[in-house]
């Protein structure tokens, strides 16, 4: 059985269609994946299997359950953490502070402050400053380790390296293979397509809502992912 499973997901903003049909699998400790130009359906298929975006119950399952159009809070309970576009932290609140706000799940597990700091050694030096206060990288970290806090076990991520320096980016992916390596599962949206095709398991493709593409990154062709991603 599937950690993630999305069947058939449709997703709308009012009267406007983002998501046709969409079909996604998604194994335990697996790193999935999934790219596209702007305006594919990407952070709309994540918010919808986050309980953010309203689907059908059966659209959405996970380990075995439907758990579509379920209350965000109910769907972070269950395991699964949204790490969001642009990172959301409470800019008024220290890094440590956003940490424990994660915490506020009350799912049980190993993840901690300690853990988390482990993970990423610069948070533990930024912990007293504000999270306005610190780099574009430490902000990213402290939303991943939010995320984290909450003890999931499938762990969506949203553009992470989005405006990040190269080196960064590549701590970032580090630790997402250390944490699947670890047990827990992630999907990320991803724009940059080398970097997406380096860190994932299997990579899905979405252009226009729908998927384009899927394979594993080692089967799948340079020029097939290019007319799968831009439509040419």
């Amino acid at each position: 059985m599937s950690l993630l499973e999305t069947r058939g997901l449709t997703a709308f903003y009012g009267d406007f269609q983002a998501l046709f049909g969409v079909d996604l699998v998604l194994e335990q400790g697996e790193i999935v994946a999934v790219i596209g130009a702007n305006g594919a359906g990407k952070t709309t298929l994540l918010r919808s299997v986050a309980g953010l975006n309203p689907t059908g119950s059966q659209a959405v399952r996970f380990d075995g359950e439907a758990i579509g159009g379920m209350a965000a809070y109910r769907v972070a309970r269950r395991g699964i953490a949204l790490v969001p576009e642009g990172r959301k932290l409470f800019p008024s609140l220290t890094v440590e502070e956003n940490l424990l706000v994660g915490a506020r799940t009350g799912r049980a597990g190993g993840w901690n402050l300690e853990r988390v700091y482990a993970l990423f050694p610069s948070l533990a030096q930024r912990r007293a400053h504000l999270a306005q206060q610190v780099s574009g990288g430490e902000q990213q970290m402290a939303a991943i380790g939010r995320a984290l806090m909450g003890n999931p076990r499938l762990l969506l991520c949203d553009e992470v390296s989005l405006g990040l320096a190269p080196l960064v980016v590549n701590v970032i992916y580090q630790a997402f293979r250390a944490l699947s390596e670890d047990g827990v599962s992630l999907v990320v949206v991803e724009q940059d397509i080398g970097t997406a095709l380096a860190a994932a398991d299997r990579v899905y493709c979405l252009q226009h809502g729908r998927v384009s593409l899927n394979g594993r990154p080692s089967e799948l062709a340079r020029e097939r992912i290019s007319r799968a991603y831009f439509g040419i």
